[in-house]
């Protein structure tokens, strides 16, 4: 960051410690800080702080939330039979846009990642584990991504409820996207799509 004053250079720099985050766009966004107005800047400082002053997991889903229980869990008209296992909270936001899932969900808070440091204590599996014996859950759906974690963690976690006797354990199905070409696909899309093929 040589050149920029101080404050600009430090700003940079935690800036771009931001994922998503490269050295152009962290200069683009310290530049925009400085023109922005004392009330701007305030409500910025106050929404930035407020993330973490003002939000707490869910004692029950592990979902960000600012009421505990959050308002899924404490919602009596979700069907409370159904747990959709996700690794992100953005996964709930995006699930939820469908407006036809109406069961609970469960956040693991990420997935199983060897390279990462992340492996299955570092996430959220005591607490899915105590739900499933505590509540009348009759299907797990999980819905981790079609990456190779994503799938590890699938596969760890499907063995890990194989005893709970009553216990449905679904995948979400993975292939074709609506409205895509064969030609421009993957294989592994390819493979995914043979593999959850349904008659019609």
């Amino acid at each position: 960051m040589n050149g920029y004053p101080k404050p600009i250079a430090d700003l940079m720099e935690q800036l771009g410690r931001l994922p998503g985050i490269g050295p152009k766009t962290a200069q683009r966004l310290a530049f925009h800080v400085l023109t922005m107005t004392e009330q701007g800047l305030q409500e910025l400082v106050h929404a930035l702080t407020g993330v973490k002053e003002r939000l707490t997991k869910c004692p029950i889903c592990c979902d960000w939330t600012e009421v505990t229980p959050c308002s899924r869990c404490a919602d009596s008209e979700r069907d409370h039979s159904a747990i959709c296992l996700v690794g992100d909270s953005r996964d709930v936001v995006a699930l939820e846009r469908m407006q036809t899932y109406r069961g609970l969900y469960h956040v693991l808070g990420g997935v199983i990642s060897p390279i990462d440091g992340i492996g299955p204590d570092q996430l959220h599996l005591r607490e899915l584990l105590d739900r499933l014996v505590d509540e009348q859950v009759h299907e797990l759906i999980i819905a981790t991504d079609s990456t190779m974690e994503g799938e590890a963690t699938a596969h760890y976690v499907a063995k890990l409820v194989r005893n709970f006797d009553s216990l449905a354990v679904t995948r979400l199905g993975h292939g074709l996207p609506v409205g895509g070409d064969l030609e421009y696909a993957d294989e592994m899309t390819l493979v995914r799509a043979f593999e959850y093929r349904r008659p019609i």
